[in-house]
């Protein structure tokens, strides 16, 4: 079976995001699905947003969060990640392409958010996002899937992997 689905890994602060953010820029398709975002305050990052590509925005992690699902001094905010990121990872026409910007640890927390991972996945729509360079078994599961193409990254060669992101993506 070929990858329909492309997912770039990478250490912490190599490009994920931005790569992504420049492929979706750069194609001529319908798209749906999310981006994860630093929140900043005086200059230093006290969590993550979510926002999708239809302009809907949660707060994905926060400092002052008080949550049993924490990543470092984060408290995890399950509720924004179910009501804002989960729906927008579902299609809603065969040629959208659906962005997850970023399987993680955080979003991992959220049992809806990987059934429905799950499920997108499975769908012939084509799925682009980035995933954890480490992670549990479910993320080592999604990135040994037959339909998963892994493109690992650096900051060195982040702007090569952009051009055969487009590649791939464009067919």
């Amino acid at each position: 079976m070929p990858a329909t689905n492309t997912l770039v890994t990478g250490p912490p602060r190599s490009g994920k995001s931005t790569l992504i953010e420049e492929v979706v820029n750069k194609i001529k398709r319908p798209a749906t699905g999310f981006f994860t975002r630093e929140l900043r305050d005086k200059g230093k990052r006290v969590g993550f947003l979510i926002a999708t590509l239809d302009g809907k925005k949660g707060i994905l992690a926060h400092q002052n969060i008080k949550s049993r699902y924490k990543v470092g001094n984060y408290g995890v905010n399950l509720g924004d990640l179910d009501q804002v990121a989960v729906p927008s990872m579902l299609p809603c026409t065969d040629d959208q392409l659906v962005v997850i910007d970023e399987i993680g640890k955080m979003e991992c927390f959220s049992r809806l958010f990987k059934e429905t991972l799950l499920r997108v996945l499975s769908l012939d729509n084509q799925v682009i996002g980035s995933i954890a360079l480490k992670g549990d078994h479910f993320i080592q599961t999604i990135k040994n899937r037959d339909d998963v193409a892994l493109v690992s990254i650096s900051e060195t060669t982040r702007d090569l992997a952009l051009k055969l992101f487009l590649q791939e993506i464009q067919g």
